[in-house]
């Protein structure tokens, strides 16, 4: 693949140093995570090592000083080697920056170090069993009593929920409000009193990634574990903050494109039938030349969307278009490219098979598909 635009030396010698260690510790272990549902728990640490965790924090808080470039390159050689299981994009993308963006010098020198250690696992609590993307209609409360939060409620599909012991957490710090009464609240949850965690939830896809069940029951923080400094803030942080989800999002979707090309062709054309290979039947070949048009058209508007990102210039709308059209053509990539593999496709030891499930969870996670249109529509 040719340097992006927004790349230079430091983010090309990052990716490799990301490929290596995909490749090396993630890919060999995938299948395994995938029947226990979860990573092991030291890849994290053995990621901090190596300064592939929060690698655009600041580095007077333990990160590697970059930009957002370098999330997008991890993300990228993820999609490549198809090891998907550990969720930096949480950690490192989201979580790390709600805390960079909106915490105090003291919240930023207490957190952030670990999280780039790996010592903590970061994770996001937003959805309830009865919230989705309503984040105005969550229900989990955290009442000031004192100088202490009392949070009470329960959060569903956390990725990382396994592992994490840093949880910011979404919840009404004034219930009779809807958007006005939401603040985010940092939760560090080894030895706490009142946390719990269910079970590990069986999806169809990213079977290694552990999506989990979260409870508070009275769970008591310091106040001072309110993100920024003012109650109420919490619903803007969030809409600030997931223009850069969503990107990433839309960033491992292109990889994902252009990986499956690459599978696809491979196999159909050494994978005879009729005496020719597959390849060289027309529907063959006029289908993959629209995978492989949708994959050049994806890669240019993602990498122009990086580049506008990194000059703050990525507006809402362009964000939300960037990830309903990735994500779909993921999913739509991968449904006609399994068709090529026949029966083969359907087997779990062919890599197209994993490629299908796990781009199911790309039009719902951050925002479903049709939230980002109702959005788009907003600026119409």
């Amino acid at each position: 693949m040719p340097r992006p635009a927004w790349s230079d030396d430091d983010v090309e010698a990052f990716r490799d140093l990301a490929h290596t260690f995909l490749a090396k510790e993630c890919a060999p272990n995938e299948e395994r995570w995938g029947e226990q549902q979860h990573v092991d728990r030291e890849i994290w640490n053995r990621a901090g090592e190596l300064g592939l965790l929060c690698p655009s924090i600041p580095t007077e808080y333990g990160g590697g000083g970059g930009t957002f470039a370098l999330e997008a390159a991890f993300a990228e050689e993820q999609a490549r080697a198809l090891a998907p299981s550990l969720g930096t994009a949480v950690h490192s993308t989201i979580v790390a920056h709600y805390v960079n963006s909106y915490g105090t010098p003291a919240q930023k020198q207490r957190w952030l170090p670990k999280l780039a250690t790996g010592e903590y696992v970061g994770a996001v609590a937003m959805t309830e069993p009865g919230t989705g993307s309503d984040l105005q209609s969550v229900t989990t409360k955290a009442i000031r009593t004192g100088d202490e939060y009392v949070l009470d409620g329960s959060k569903t599909f956390i990725s990382n929920g396994l592992h994490a012991n840093f949880v910011i957490t979404v919840a009404k710090t004034d219930p009779a409000n809807a958007a006005k009464g939401i603040s985010l609240i940092g939760v560090e949850t080894d030895g706490l009193a009142g946390f719990s965690r269910g079970r590990v939830l069986k999806k169809i896809g990213q079977h290694g990634q552990d999506t989990a069940e979260l409870f508070f029951d009275g769970v008591r923080v310091p106040a001072e574990n309110l993100l920024g400094t003012d109650e109420g803030q919490g619903f803007v942080q969030l809409m600030q903050q997931l223009p850069q989800e969503r990107l990433v999002l839309a960033v491992a979707a292109v990889a994902a494109v252009e990986e499956t090309l690459k599978h696809t062709l491979a196999y159909t054309k050494e994978r005879h039938a009729f005496g020719k290979p597959v390849f060289n039947f027309q529907n063959t070949k006029f289908k993959l030349a629209e995978v492989a048009t949708i994959a050049k058209v994806a890669r240019v508007f993602v990498d122009d969307c990086i580049v506008k990102h990194l000059a703050g210039e990525l507006d809402v709308p362009t964000a939300s278009m960037a990830k309903w059209w990735t994500t779909q053509m993921q999913c739509d990539v991968a449904d006609e490219c399994l068709q090529f593999f026949g029966g083969y496709g359907y087997m779990q030891e062919y890599p197209i098979s994993r490629m299908w499930t796990d781009a199911r969870i790309q039009k719902i996670y951050g925002g479903t598909n049709e939230i980002m249109k109702e959005i788009i529509s907003r600026f119409l």
